[in-house]
């Protein structure tokens, strides 16, 4: 971490420090210390002779400072992410991302509406397509301006909107708003709904995103999905349908669907959940998009727990993506008063044609293979916990094609363990 990095930590503190002496205000200073060890053998792609084993620890390190007083909130998260040993004992520079997650103000219209601006991690219902990325060690937040209301019968609004600029050299920038150098959205809006009852809940989302294109233009695509789940005794069932549309950025037309259903009993020994999930793909012989795209979601969460499938990798054939139907079964298992086994097993489908090599005529069965994923979880006390996973991923030949053709060896498998340590420092 930098030294100006540091001096501004210590520099705010001590300022809200002084502030809270003064003034009638809840004030929260908290941290997070998250290192992760993880074996990949197999990970997010299909192991092959030229690959050998991975193992490395990453770790995520947090302070959060969170300010409420009357109509003011103030929320700010420092974070230094770093893989161990990536920095030398002694050193001048320092290649770990220390940055800032989240440093947004609100200030509060009444009890039910207020107004957050700044960077802000957006999570929304299961994070299915918005989600803040918590797996992933440096998370995922944005640059926006949001409107929350919320009352008392259980209804929640929120709309928000960006505008993405890069700009270094600032105020030296006299023209030009082109936007280039970065995977993110020019310009986005949505509105979310949410209403709560007393057995089911329900949430409406319309989201609009556009992307520079090279010509200068933008390309809009716009995401329309709905969420619900309703208890019936001792029967959760859920359900999500989204449909896509608009041009992509490429300019290609888009109209893609994912659709989503799932039920939940509770058993004498461990609550059972079976769903299938269904993201569209398209086809390499297809001129317009039909591929659903989970833009912001955090992905690692739904399609197993290997990452093969919507996590930093394609899978597909000619340049397009094959989408996906996945049909999963989920339990967890009380091992004690602090400990759960957490088990989910995958089976994947692709939904749309698979051939052994590209361009040729001959097609390949549509499974692309199972995954079983095991967490170990420990709640050592409320500030630690404790996680051990295993994931094994059982590849076919078709899904060798839509990675690129690889030739498998051995086992795809992942192993990792990690612990969380996040302790409230202040609270008043």
């Amino acid at each position: 971490m930098n030294r100006t990095f540091t001096k501004g930590i210590i520099l705010l503190l001590l300022l809200s420090w002084s502030v809270i002496q003064f003034a009638q205000a809840q004030f929260t200073v908290s941290g997070e210390i998250r290192p992760r060890t993880e074996f990949r053998d197999g990970f997010k792609t299909i192991n092959t002779e030229a690959h050998a084993p991975a193992f490395f620890i990453e770790q995520r390190s947090r302070i959060y400072l969170d300010y409420q007083q009357d109509k003011v909130g103030f929320h700010l998260s420092l974070q230094d992410v770093r893989i161990w040993g990536n920095a030398s004992q002694i050193y001048k520079s320092d290649p770990a991302l220390t940055n800032i997650y989240e440093a947004w103000g609100e200030y509060h219209f009444n009890v039910k509406s207020s107004l957050r601006v700044g960077r802000q991690a957006l999570d929304y219902d299961n994070a299915r397509f918005l989600g803040d990325l918590d797996w992933a060690q440096q998370g995922r937040s944005h640059d926006a301006v949001r409107y929350i209301y919320k009352d008392s019968s259980g209804f929640t609004f929120h709309a928000a909107a960006a505008y993405n600029q890069n700009v270094p050299f600032e105020p030296s920038k006299l023209s030009s708003t082109f936007y280039e150098g970065v995977d993110n959205y020019k310009t986005m809006q949505y509105f979310w709904l949410h209403k709560d009852w007393a057995s089911a809940q329900a949430s409406l989302l319309i989201f609009n995103d556009g992307r520079q294109r090279s010509d200068s233009t933008l390309a809009f695509r716009q995401t329309y999905g709905f969420i619900g789940d309703k208890s019936l005794g001792a029967v959760k069932l859920g359900g999500e349908l989204y449909y896509q549309g608009g041009k992509d950025p490429a300019g290609k037309k888009v109209s893609a669907w994912l659709a989503a259903i799932n039920a939940t009993m509770n058993t004498s020994i461990t609550p059972l959940t079976i769903g299938v999930d269904y993201l569209s793909g398209t086809n390499p012989t297809d001129d317009m998009n039909h591929a659903f795209n989970p833009l912001y979601g955090t992905n690692h969460k739904f399609y197993g727990f290997m990452d093969y499938f919507y996590v930093g990798n394609n899978h597909g054939q000619n340049g397009q993506t094959a989408g996906l139907l996945d049909f999963y079964v989920q339990s967890k298992f009380k091992l004690g008063q602090k400990s759960a086994l957490i088990t989910h097993f995958h089976h994947f489908h692709s939904p749309t044609t698979i051939y052994a090599a590209e361009g040729t005529g001959e097609k390949l069965a549509s499974i692309l293979g199972e995954e079983i994923d095991l967490v170990y979880n420990l709640n050592l006390t409320p500030e630690v916990n404790f996680k051990l996973g295993y994931s094994q991923l059982f590849s076919t030949q078709s899904l060798e094609a839509v990675k690129g053709g690889a030739d498998r060896k051995g086992l795809n498998q992942w192993a990792w363990a990690m612990i969380t340590i996040k302790p409230t420092f202040y609270s008043k």
